[in-house]
């Protein structure tokens, strides 16, 4: 058992990484590379890592940054080109003329928009797309943002196509030697693992998540509603299509789990909005009176920024005049969308997304051929997939699959998206342009931050026997904490996302450290790191970065701490709702499962 001084060492670059990024409010460009250094030379100094093992530790680390950051890019690509070709404002309008109601339109385009712009794209994209969509439709400024972050809770745990399971989940444990081990010897994959970790995500979430709606439209109706007199009335005015956009969205998101990670988002929000869209048109949960904010001249001054609502935010997707006009945006011309434009082309790159990557997963014997590694040099092979399996002769590897994983695919979208829009040099210009320059900060902070944790995963691997800076921890919070461990497992992963503002840096720095934990109180590591990728999503909610994005786009910079109070109310609800759930889970219902 280790000492409670090596614990506190171990435990440092992890502490150090808090308070630059939430104490101090560092970016995570500046104090992830400090958080790497520390680990750096505590691996080197107290765990006696040689310097090829630090070296290989942190190649892994960086190969599985460009491998997200691939995703990233040909999703914020992809969404860019639908922006600069208008066909996301239709998209949007297709949402809006459904009902001038404020509470079905927190429905529609707060919750079912965000989810699906959370499942295609992640990383900060949805509240900042959304929050200027709302606020140009009339919202008040501090509502677009609450109603936005909330929103799209559901959908981050697989936001930007499963990359949080995917790369989050599977990969850590994947190059741990002594997690493969485990799970091979329970007789998983790794990949089928976290095709399980993935399902039970999903179950917690259904259960617990499915009110969602319902809570968004009441905290909007109780904070943004009658000024002198709160009230949740005009909220359970519409808990019928609350609960059933909720429903409509957890079923199919709960079935496409069982398939892959990369599905459940982008299903549940096109399925379920599909569903509910057609029962308002039909006439279904149209609320009887339609409610709206109180008078402009009513607003206290902290709901609204610099932006005026009904105007252009400058800040991305949403703006303008409504009626097919150029509206500036940072030098950039967007032209808003307009009825000539049918919802169905409008919808049609991510309809084929949805459609390649299906068949890349499920049809045979396409998953096999597109990871194979056709051309090798030496001890590299590339093409389909670059991998290097023994890296300085230490047995650590890595490797980027870049034909396999979503971003390929949602780079051949976005090219598809081009002549489907008749899309002009200068647009297509912006369009990449803008992706690129949203890589910047998270290349940096991403490969310094996974690089860390790979240090610290692999800081045991040099010496039979020794256990690493994360086993040390895991090992210790489980005595600390005990037979309540499940309870906590999703706070801690809430924890992660909001000081790093990422569900996958969450999993990739405590996916290993709860699968651990779990080992040594004899819990089922399935549920665990399950609550642990629910524990990353909801962590979002006041995530310093997702929070500051937002906030940026209606022009409320400054308020972010008012934002992230009042995220506290659904944050907490989440955490208790899914940690009652692992409890009973892990020692009644399920207490066999591995």
């Amino acid at each position: 058992m280790a000492s409670p001084a090596e614990v506190l060492i171990a435990a440092t670059p992890l502490v150090l990484a808090g308070v630059l990024l939430v104490g101090l409010l560092w970016p995570a460009t500046r104090a992830m590379p400090f958080a790497y250094l520390t680990a750096v030379v505590i691996g080197f100094g107290v765990w006696g890592m040689p310097g090829d093992y630090i070296v290989a530790a942190s190649i892994v680390g960086a190969m599985t940054a460009i491998q997200i950051l691939w995703i990233v890019f040909g999703a914020l690509l992809l969404l860019y080109t639908l922006m600069q070709a208008g066909a996301f404002d239709r998209i949007n309008e297709g949402f809006a003329q459904i009902s001038d109601d404020r509470r079905v339109q927190v429905v529609l385009i707060g919750f079912f928009l965000a989810a699906f712009i959370e499942g295609a794209a992640g990383f900060g994209t949805p509240a900042a797309v959304v929050a200027p969509l709302l606020l140009a439709l009339g919202f008040p400024a501090l509502a677009a943002v609450i109603a936005g972050l909330i929103g799209h809770v559901l959908a981050v745990t697989y936001g930007a196509v499963g990359t949080p399971i995917i790369v989050g989940i599977e990969n850590p444990l994947g190059s741990t030697a002594a997690t493969e081990t485990a799970i091979t010897d329970a007789g998983f994959t790794v990949q089928a693992y976290s095709v399980e970790v993935a399902v039970w995500a999903a179950t917690y979430h259904a259960l617990v998540g499915f009110v969602m709606p319902l809570f968004a439209v009441g905290m909007v109706v109780y904070f943004f509603g009658d000024t002198e007199e709160r009230s949740l009335e005009p909220a359970w005015e519409v808990a019928p299509l609350c609960l059933f956009s909720g429903l409509s969205f957890v079923v199919p998101y709960w079935l496409a789990a069982q398939v892959s990670a990369e599905f459940p988002s982008l299903m549940g929000a096109m399925i379920g909005g599909a569903i509910v869209v057609g029962a308002l048109k039909a006439g279904y949960f149209v609320p009887d009176e339609e409610w709206d904010f109180p008078d402009r001249e009513e607003w206290p001054a902290h709901w609204v920024g610099t932006i005026e609502p009904g105007r252009s935010s400058g800040g991305g997707a949403a703006g303008g005049t409504g009626d097919g006009t150029a509206v500036a945006d940072g030098g950039a011309v967007q032209r808003r969308s307009t009825q000539q434009m049918s919802l169905l082309r409008a919808w049609s790159p991510y309809i084929l997304l949805v459609t390649l990557l299906v068949v890349t997963r499920i049809v045979d014997p396409l998953p096999a051929l597109l990871q194979e590694q056709f051309v090798g040099v030496g001890k590299f092979s590339f093409l389909f997939t670059t991998s290097w399996p023994d890296i300085l002769g230490t047995g650590l590897g890595g490797g980027i699959s870049w034909v396999y994983v979503p971003g390929f695919w949602l780079f051949v979208c976005a090219l598809f998206a081009i002549p489907l829009y008749g899309m002009d040099g200068e647009r297509v210009k912006a369009a990449w342009g803008e992706a690129l320059q949203k890589l910047v900060s998270p290349l940096i902070a991403l490969v310094f931050v996974i690089a860390m944790v790979q240090v610290m995963l692999q800081s045991g691997a040099h010496a039979e026997g020794a256990e690493s800076m994360i086993f040390v921890l895991a090992q210790a919070t489980a005595d600390v904490v005990g037979p309540a461990y499940p309870f906590i497992a999703a706070l801690i992963g809430a924890l992660g996302a909001a000081m790093a503002g990422s569900n996958t840096v969450s999993n990739i720095t405590f996916g290993g450290f709860q699968f651990e934990a779990a080992s040594q109180l004899g819990l089922p590591t399935q549920l665990i790191v399950g609550a642990q990728a629910v524990g990353g999503a909801i962590g979002n909610l006041v995530a310093i970065h997702n929070v500051v994005a937002a906030v940026a786009t209606v022009g409320l910079v400054g308020q972010e701490g008012r934002v992230m109070r009042l995220n506290l109310i659904p944050l907490l609800y989440y955490a208790i709702g899914v940690g009652i759930f692992a409890s009973v889970f892990s020692y009644v219902l399920f207490p066999g499962l591995f």
